[in-house]
Parts: structure tokens; sequence; C-alpha cells
């Protein structure tokens, strides 16, 4: 069976510091469905407690789990199947083996972070007073984003002047937008740099910004690149040097690396949030696969999980957002930063009639982007577009408007985006992901 390795922690219920046990599953969803149980039916607090109640349940649970383990530190077992049930339950040594899986079972759960106290803070969106600007916590951290950033690709240092970029960040700021990314990448390195003089000349206050970047391609030679420890730490000092910042709030993996150990990027990341580099680290890209290694390599090394991942979602691009990742918050607490709301600018309906001079598919680096919007299916997405218009029209709003209001659609943002209208979009796209449900009826 699979094998995780999980440290605990001094204060956990009777364990001592340093205590090891190893959990051993048959069926990682089953597991995972058993941890979930223990959030919805036990109280955290009964944890502490020997109620028999309370045993029974757990134990109940343990058995659905499909698990093993062992604590080194008291060399408690449990086994996989429900043999427990067999043994006469009134005896005392049976109490005592029952008690000692509990104290394991509720180790397993503390230690794997599945319970929280019930006065924990709201996860729910909270509104600007004088902006208007919702914000939300950044996937089940903390952190508190606006639902609207502010991008630098292909803009800051490329397609636009300081000047210009100076007023975007600006209006944006102004008006609730507290969530700023760029990378070590885009325009060489020149977007850092053009953020990092936009906020030392405003005179921002740091504590009320969100500043972002990723790492993966930083320059020309082989240690310039990829997400190896060497390049993490020297890549983000980096960064962190064109911003002039002391730390950003979240550094991400640009891309996968499958030449790097999964083990030796999830340390990485946690040396350079643990040396105040960074506050958090996310992925992006990565499918929900390499997610979840990473999430249980840092678990089984007590290191820091990634917690969230930044992926293209819009009106074209659903899957992942829609179907993968939204499993992933519920299990692991990943959240979900998407980029290109616009397409890269082509819902903007910019290209309807070819390839404007200024956009950035008149790019040579972005030649990609022009076979794609004159291929078949951008000539396609252009008539989808057509159609969405009259439904942006009806709004009062436009067709880009109508495009960020959609992707925010699940949070309620725009009132106005109502079920009936939700439906109206998803017959004109026809390309509405389905769940294992939508096919049972």
């Amino acid at each position: 069976p699979n094998c995780i390795r999980l440290p605990l922690l001094s204060g956990h219920l009777d364990a001592g510091s340093g205590a090891i046990f190893t959990l051993q599953f048959t069926r990682l969803d089953a597991f995972w469905k058993g941890v979930l149980e223990f959030r919805k039916r036990i109280d955290p607090q009964s944890l502490f407690s020997e109620s028999r109640s309370v045993m029974h349940s757990v134990l109940e649970l343990l058995t659905a789990m499909q698990v093993s383990f062992a604590c080194t530190d008291h060399g408690l077992k449990a086994p996989r199947t429900s043999e427990p049930n067999k043994q006469n339950t009134s005896s005392p040594n049976t109490a005592s083996a029952a008690r000692a899986r509990f104290r394991t079972v509720a180790l397993i759960a503390r230690s794997l972070g599945s319970f929280t106290h019930r006065h924990h803070i709201s996860l729910k969106e909270s509104t600007g007073k004088l902006t208007g600007m919702k914000y939300r916590n950044l996937g089940k951290s903390g952190l508190r984003v606006s639902c609207l950033g502010l991008g630098t690709w292909v803009t800051f240092g490329g397609q636009i002047s300081d000047e210009v970029a100076e007023q975007l960040m600006t209006i944006a700021y102004e008006n609730g937008v507290n969530l700023f990314d760029t990378a070590e990448v885009y325009s060489a390195g020149k977007a850092e740099i053009i953020l990092g003089n936009i906020i030392r000349k405003k005179c921002w206050r740091r504590s009320s910004l969100v500043i972002t970047t990723k790492l993966y391609w930083g320059g020309k030679a082989e240690t310039e690149r990829g997400l190896s420890r060497k390049h993490i730490i020297e890549g983000l000092k980096g960064s962190l040097q064109r911003l002039q910042l002391e730390y950003v709030d979240v550094v991400f993996a640009n891309r996968p690396d499958s030449n790097t150990p999964m083990e030796e990027i999830v340390r990485a990341m946690t040396h350079v949030i643990n040396h105040g580099m960074s506050m958090y680290w996310g992925t992006s890209r990565w499918s929900a696969m390499e997610i979840m290694e990473a999430y249980s390599v840092a678990r089984q090394f007590n290191l820091i999980p990634p917690v969230c991942e930044q992926a293209e979602y819009h009106l074209f691009q659903r899957d992942k957002v829609e179907m993968q990742l939204p499993e992933l918050y519920h299990k692991i607490g990943v959240g979900v930063v998407s980029w290109s709301p616009l397409a890269c600018g082509i819902i903007t309906g910019k290209y309807e009639n070819g390839i404007p001079d200024s956009s950035r598919a008149s790019l040579k680096s972005n030649q990609w982007l022009r076979e794609k919007i004159l291929s078949d299916d951008g000539r396609k997405q252009q008539a989808k577009l057509k159609e969405l218009t009259h439904i942006a029209e009806k709004l009062s709003c436009t067709l880009p408007q109508l495009a960020i209001a959609w992707c925010l659609r699940n949070e309620g943002v725009l009132p106005k985006i109502t079920a009936h209208v939700a439906s109206d979009i998803d017959k004109i796209l026809g390309n509405r992901p389905h769940s294992k449900k939508d096919y049972h009826h």
C-alpha cells in the first residue's frame, strides 16, 4: 500500500515531541473521504475526551478509511479492517486498545490539519467600504486578496510605457485592487523593475499590497532556469532586488519541473519562506496530481505545502478550474488565482476583423497567438463572441466586463449573471464541463 510518514508536533494530545507515525492506505480517495467525514461528524474538542460514543464514531470512520498506522512514540497500531468489532468491547484490554486507536486517529486528523477551531476566521467575502472591491482568502490561508488583480505579462516593460504602467497600477490600487502579479521572465526582468519603481514612487504601505512573482525561466544558463534549490533561492533573490522589496507575498513555481525531485522543490520553497523572502508559495500550470504530490511531500517531511494554483481560466478554457481544482480546494485547501480572463485579449473582440498593429498578437514573440486567432478554432471563437455581445448589451456592459464577471460568477460577484444568463452563455459556448454526476442522470 501507499505510505506516508508524518511528524507530530509537541502538544498534540499526549504525543511526545518528535513522535512519528506511519500511515498506510490502500485507497487515497477513501482516506480523504474519511478525513472530510471527521470534520463533519466529530467536534475537535471531543478529541481530548474518551467518550464511548465519540470513540465508537472514530472507530467506525477508521474502518471506512481503510488505513493502518503506527506511532513510534507509543507503539499504537490499528488494523485496516473491522476486526475491533469482533472483540468483546467490555474487556479492559479491548477498551484500552480502543482508546489507543482513538488517540492515534485523533493525532492523524490534527497532524493533517483537518481540524480548525470552531471560532476560526470566516473564509467568506468582505467588501471594501470606500471602493466596493470584494476580498477573499487565498485558498484556505489567512491572506486576504482582492477578487481582481493586475498582471504585468507583455504590458509592463513591453507594450506600454512606464508612465502608462504607473497610471494603470494607480487606478487599480485606488479602486481596491491589492494583488499585483509579475514574474522573473516577464520582459526579461523589466516588468519586476517597473513594478518595484512604481511601488517605491507612490509610497504605498507595503503591508497593504499583495505582490506575487513566478520562477522558472531566469536566464540562458542551465542553472538559471528550472526549479532546483539553487535557482529557486537565487532566482527569488534576483526578483527581490529588481522589485526593491524585502519579500514577496507569494512566489509561484511557474511550471512543473520533471528534472527536479518534488522533495527538493518543496524544501526550497519552505526555505525561502522560513528565511522571510516570501510569505507563501504556489504553483502555476501544474496538474492536480503534481499539486497533490507536493502537498503529500510537505506533510510527509513537515514542510510547507502550496497555498494556491495559478491557472488559465476564461470563456474558452474551463475544465481545470471548474472540474479539478475545486476538489483540491476541499481536500487540501489549495485555492485558485486565474490568469488571462480575456484569453490574451481575444475576448475583447479586437481581433474580429484581423490583427491590429498595436495588439499583442502583432508582436513577433507572440506568433503563436496570431496563428491561434487565424485558425479555424479562432474563427469559431469570434463567431461565439458576436453572440455573447448581444448578452452583454442586454446587461448594459461591455464584452470584456461580461467575461471577467463570468469568471467570478460562482461567488456572486455580479448579481446580473443569474442562473438563466449563465445558462444562455453555456449554450453559446458549448463547452460546459460535465461532472460524473451529470452522466448519472
